[in-house]
């Protein structure tokens, strides 16, 4: 049986932070939902990374883990 080959056009993926706001709009949730989703690993298209000596976390959300995870995807940033 021949082998069956697909051609799948990938965005361009750059490493963009893509922001939580961002994210939380294309969900359609809140914000704080996806932050805390990250923090505790359920969410697995982010890292969230509490500074010493701070009770504030850190956020990084690279577009191609976000594409992968959720289906979305924008080149430039959303104004939200």
């Amino acid at each position: 049986m021949p082998e069956v080959q697909y051609k799948v056009d990938l965005p361009a993926f750059t490493g963009r932070n893509v922001p939580i706001k961002e994210i939380a709009k294309a969900m359609g949730k809140d914000a704080q939902y996806v932050r805390v989703g990250i923090q505790q690993g359920v969410l697995k298209f982010g890292v969230a990374i509490k500074m010493e000596d701070s009770n504030e976390y850190n956020y990084y959300c690279p577009d191609k883990k976000v594409w992968e995870e959720t289906g979305y995807f924008r080149s430039i940033p959303e104004t939200v």
